[in-house]
């Protein structure tokens, strides 16, 4: 009998008052030691999926089940086996982390130990300074800390990433790899694609509550074909002319950035380039090669 999925999202709807349908026919599934990115544009229904797999909303119809648990009627029983990172809020201001760690703590059989925790997430510096004069970085990895400190099955991170630093951002994509590593399911919902791009096993992407697409970051970005090839220049080329060495439309799209309305190909490649040198004229980048997961997010919600 296959193992029972730690996440299980079937044919999930919910409506809101006034005929508002927030999530329509959502489904997915993610298992034990799996990072799952849940994507989608503003009112895609993220939001609105993720309260309800944590028990704070109930279906319109479909189901749910965390744990193999109904995350409502079974929340009693849920909650010690989940961690919840709020992108915002949820402190007390004036609440050091030490402080807010132990509390958080006391409320678990087996919790990490608070001040180790700390330390791991780079807070040590920190542990005594009240929350409202954290940074902005500092509070996003306290918040992350809150929901690891009694060691979750599940985890839900609502934008781990956001207003964090490059190093910050380093030991964020460390303490997830170190989850999957012991077997917690991780939904980490975020509009940093590259981020969900570097960390994540699946990902799930939707839009006005529906399944667009779902599958490894590789079968995502495989799946799209480039149909253009898009490079960096300096302003102003004139694309008239470039148009007609390369035998097809190049636009500016913005200052510096051109777009050619051909699918990669050497040959064209080479022209590009060639057109650039006899001109004297620099390239910036080029984009003609595997499309990135933000390419496949735009093409697919069809976003700006």
């Amino acid at each position: 009998m296959p193992p029972v999925p730690a996440l299980d999202v079937s044919r999930l709807v919910v409506r809101y008052a006034g005929d508002v349908t927030a999530v329509d026919g959502l489904s997915f599934s993610a298992e034990a030691g799996e990072v799952l990115a849940l994507l989608g544009p503003n009112g895609a229904g993220k939001t609105t999926t993720v309260e309800t797999l944590e028990g704070y909303k109930s279906p319109t119809s479909g189901s749910v089940r965390v744990l193999d648990l109904d995350p409502v009627a079974d929340h009693a029983r849920l909650t010690p086996r989940i961690g919840v990172m709020l992108q915002k809020g949820g402190v007390y201001p004036g609440i050091k982390p030490i402080e807010a760690l132990r509390l958080f703590a006391a409320f678990y059989d087996t919790p990490e130990d608070p001040a180790a925790l700390l330390d791991r997430l780079g807070l040590a510096g920190v542990a005594r300074t009240p929350w409202r004069r954290l940074s902005g970085g500092e509070q996003q990895r306290l918040s992350l800390a809150l929901a690891l400190v009694g060691r979750p099955d599940v985890a839900f991170l609502d934008e781990p990433t956001a207003g964090v630093d490059v190093a910050g951002r380093q030991v964020i994509r460390e303490v997830i790899a170190e989850l999957r590593e012991r077997g917690t399911c991780v939904l980490l919902a975020t509009h940093e694609l590259d981020e969900a791009e570097r960390v994540a096993d699946r990902v799930v992407i939707v839009d006005h509550g529906r399944l667009l697409a779902q599958g490894t970051p590789a079968e995502l970005m495989s799946a799209v074909e480039r149909t253009t090839i898009d490079f960096g220049a300096p302003a102003g080329l004139d694309v008239a002319a470039l148009s007609a060495a390369l035998g097809a439309p190049v636009v500016e799209v913005r200052a510096g950035e051109y777009s050619v309305a051909t699918p990669p190909a050497p040959a064209t490649i080479a022209a590009l380039t060639a057109w650039l040198a006899e001109h004297d004229l620099p390239l910036g980048d080029l984009r003609a090669g595997r499309q990135s997961l933000e390419d496949v997010f735009l093409r697919l919600t069809g976003e700006p």
